[in-house]
């Protein structure tokens, strides 16, 4: 939904909702009028009709309202805070969507060259193989009503982090080090948590739930989490018992470190035993009133799991739930997902969970089809957040646009 497409009562009332919603969320970022100003003009641009939302179309776009320079003064170098507004617009939006989840997932930015911060050649999801890209990790709030993001992250490969000239070019930080995707989706989870917004369970995929530190973590910070697992993945079964081992003899140490009375084993081959607890479960309403809602053979089970089990455990490992879908029809299961939520949770909302990272594309879909996500071409570190912050705010406003019932859409 472009700019002329929320016209319909009138430009300059929509104009005027933009400007106070972009006071609203920038105010307390920027330190500097002129700022707020190219703010502003910013978000017009990200909004207004063009295939390119890069600073130069943009600014032909706006007319003799935006200056070059200082746009891209404001975007690449100028000291605002980027995670404020995220920060103010996720306080704006989330109690407007009905959250229902928070997604994990990160993302590729296609790139010539090797200068912009981060890039090299690297799988990216986006582009579905190897090539030049970055890699931003992101972390959404998912709601009945749309989605907003709570934050952005760009991944920066260790021959990154040990290139002095690089990192002076690009303005990376001095304090900016080398972090894995997991702990960047990590730190961007709980700065998150601390605002003022509805905390939901964090949902993700197999690169985020098969890192057991993650889990753990985001388990002991009282996150809730499904996340996507390979069906190799080693669990304990839920009928292992955990205990420290007599002593060989009177004169051996006394054994305190607790062990399996049995090895783990793989998900799928778990799974395979259960396969009679198999039941039908509805996760999705219909897309359609007249519409069979959406259902699926699931089996779930309470396991337990642990990294290094050959040394033994200093404490009972804590259960999770294993949840596998096994449709009618198919000889396998086709997914399977690990979760900490609690022993007494209903099937249906396991599985709805399990379901529901689908939407984060979408997400993705608009961040970077309509709004320009991808379209930075600054090699600013600094810029690469103000840019995706001011995407962020601009997707935020689109959201409030579609939800107040006051504002007379297109039939």
């Amino acid at each position: 939904m472009a700019m002329t497409e929320m016209m319909v009562d009138g430009p300059v009332v929509v104009r005027e909702r933009l400007e106070a919603f972009a006071d609203e969320v920038l105010t307390d970022a920027v330190n500097r009028p002129v700022q707020l100003v190219n703010g502003r003009l910013y978000l017009r641009g990200l909004l207004e009709d063009g295939a390119r939302k890069s600073l130069e179309p943009m600014v032909a776009r706006l007319g003799g309202e935006a200056d070059y320079e200082s746009l891209q003064q404001f975007l690449a170098v100028s000291t605002w805070d980027p995670s404020l507004v995220v920060r103010a617009v996720a306080e704006r939006v989330v109690p407007e969507i009905e959250v229902q989840a928070w997604v994990l997932d990160d993302t590729g930015f296609p790139k010539d060259g090797k200068s912009s911060p981060g890039v090299k050649r690297q799988y990216s999801g986006t582009l579905g193989k190897i090539g030049n890209c970055q890699i931003g990790v992101s972390v959404h709030a998912v709601g009945k009503k749309g989605t907003v993001p709570l934050g952005w992250a760009l991944y920066l490969p260790e021959e990154w982090c040990d290139d002095p000239e690089r990192r002076r070019k690009a303005r990376i930080p001095p304090e900016v080090q080398f972090k894995t995707k997991p702990e960047l989706g990590k730190e961007l989870i709980a700065r998150a948590g601390d605002w003022d917004i509805q905390r939901a369970p964090v949902l993700g995929d197999e690169a985020y739930g098969e890192n057991t530190k993650l889990r753990s973590e985001l388990d002991e910070a009282a996150f809730q989490y499904v996340f996507s697992i390979d069906k190799k993945a080693s669990v304990f079964a839920p009928e292992t018992t955990f205990s420290v081992p007599e002593r060989a003899s009177d004169r051996g140490r006394a054994r305190t470190r607790l062990r399996p009375d049995r090895k783990p084993e793989p998900v799928h081959k778990l799974i395979e035993r259960l396969a009679e607890e198999r039941q039908t479960v509805t996760f999705r309403d219909a897309p359609a009133q007249d519409a069979e809602p959406l259902a699926s053979q699931f089996v779930f089970a309470r396991v337990k799991a642990l990294n290094r089990w050959q040394n033994g455990a200093g404490a009972e490992p804590r259960e999770e739930w294993l949840i596998c879908e096994w449709p009618d029809g198919h000889e396998q299961p086709t997914d399977y997902w690990i979760s900490n939520l609690p022993a007494d949770t209903p099937p249906e909302k396991l599985a709805r969970l399990a379901r529901m990272r689908w939407k984060i594309e979408l997400d993705y879909k608009q961040l970077k089809g309509e709004l320009g996500l991808d379209h930075y071409e600054g090699r600013s570190w600094l810029g690469w957040y103000h840019h995706t912050a001011l995407v962020t705010a601009a997707h935020g406003f689109l959201t409030l646009e579609r939800q107040n019932p006051n504002h007379p859409r297109p039939a």
